[in-house]
């Protein structure tokens, strides 16, 4: 039996930051006060920090060089150890529209991590983004490979997934997608993106299953006063919302107007971040797509299209509380309770509490990330020791 106390610090629990002591035994969180009893215990001291629940990102195709859509067994590790350093404990596998074969072999190797993980961030599932998409909003999809709805495809990446996909954008006005969803609500989370479509529609999709609306704002029909469209649906209804807080995918002033419509509590911070995420610019691939980056902003090479970003959740969490103004205590729930609520897991991860895994962040007073903890064992130290 393994026994941690977290103690010198500031613990985010209950919605709170608290001077107070944390105690994991054998990964799980096991009790929160003061004055707990250290015997057989590991004391670790805060120094006074902020000890916060790890980062989940639902929604990114890669980073450190690797590319989601081609990633191997060695690619996910070092995936999931520069994650970890970006105080991540949980992410899905963002897989890009591909042809059925490439989707096969890009589920193939995420099914391998999440089934076999290696120390750092745990892939907690795959995210399937297309293949049942528009093309007006294509954005870096391939438009040859956008299909309709089709409730036997995605099963038969269901199937090879071993039930692993835990999440897919879809585009609700593309024929026979809003069927599909009759027939696979509760097969995984579904969100809309990449989507033209009107308001009655998306009205639809959400009444058939939607819960999410995948970087809203980003490659979708906008609000007009005549034209609700996407964003008139998802802003009245009570779905959650990806948001890409780079200040390049969405201005600081969209980012306070999304969280004073939705509420603190709807809102999922995301990077979407591709192969570039934490390297310097240059030439890169997403999925079939080459990417030039140019002042850390991606898209697809001699075009004006975005393709993904170079967001890490480290950035993304200080830039959120730059552009709002917030305490930690209102910013922390969108990188973690909020995405672990939308996809099924805040019974384990999220939050720090009694019997969730001890998944931990700790970050300093300005929001740097110094320690990442998975499951009570600790995978990244900025001090390197």
């Amino acid at each position: 039996m393994k026994k941690t106390i977290f103690t010198g610090g500031r613990v985010f629990t209950g919605g709170e930051l608290r001077e107070t002591e944390a105690l994991v035994i054998d990964g799980r969180v096991a009790a929160i006060g003061g004055g707990l009893d250290r015997t057989g215990c590991e004391v670790r001291c805060l120094g006074g920090n902020i000890l916060a629940p790890g980062f989940i990102d639902i929604h990114t195709h890669g980073g450190a060089g690797v590319d989601i859509n081609a990633a191997g067994r060695a690619e996910y590790e070092k995936l999931s150890a520069f994650f970890a350093s970006q105080g991540v404990t949980g992410f899905l596998a963002s897989i890009l529209t591909d042809t059925e074969e490439a989707t096969n072999r890009a589920i193939d190797a995420a099914v391998d991590f999440i089934e076999n993980p290696a120390p750092g961030a745990k892939c907690l599932g795959i995210h399937l983004e297309g293949p049942f998409l528009c093309l007006k909003y294509k954005g870096a999809m391939p438009p040859e490979l956008l299909r309709e709805g089709d409730a036997e495809l995605f099963r038969r990446y269901q199937r090879r997934a071993k039930g692993h996909v835990r999440y897919m954008t879809v585009a609700p006005e593309v024929p026979g997608v809003l069927d599909m969803l009759g027939e696979i609500r509760g097969e995984c989370v579904l969100a809309m993106g990449h989507t033209d479509a009107d308001y009655e529609t998306a009205i639809a999709a959400i009444d058939a299953g939607i819960e999410s609306c995948t970087h809203t704002f980003n490659v979708m029909s906008l609000f007009h006063q005549h034209r609700p469209a996407v964003m008139g649906a998802a802003l009245e209804r009570d779905v959650y919302c990806e948001a890409i807080c780079d200040g390049r995918h969405l201005h600081p002033g969209t980012v306070r107007m999304l969280l004073k419509c939705k509420g603190w509590d709807r809102v999922c911070a995301i990077t979407d971040s591709m192969q570039a995420a934490g390297l310097p610019d240059g030439e890169y691939m997403l999925g079939v797509n080459p990417v030039t980056v140019t002042d850390g902003d991606a898209k697809i090479s001699g075009t004006d299209i975005r393709a993904g970003s170079t967001l890490t959740m480290a950035q993304a969490v200080k830039k959120i509380s730059a552009f709002t103004g917030a305490p930690a205590e209102k910013v922390l729930p969108l990188l973690s309770a909020n995405p672990a609520r939308l996809i099924g897991e805040g019974h384990r991860r999220g939050e720090i509490a009694v019997g969730r895994d001890a998944d931990f962040a700790v970050l300093s007073g300005g929001l740097d990330v110094l320690e990442t903890w998975s499951a009570g064992e600790r995978v990244y130290s900025a001090a390197g020791v």
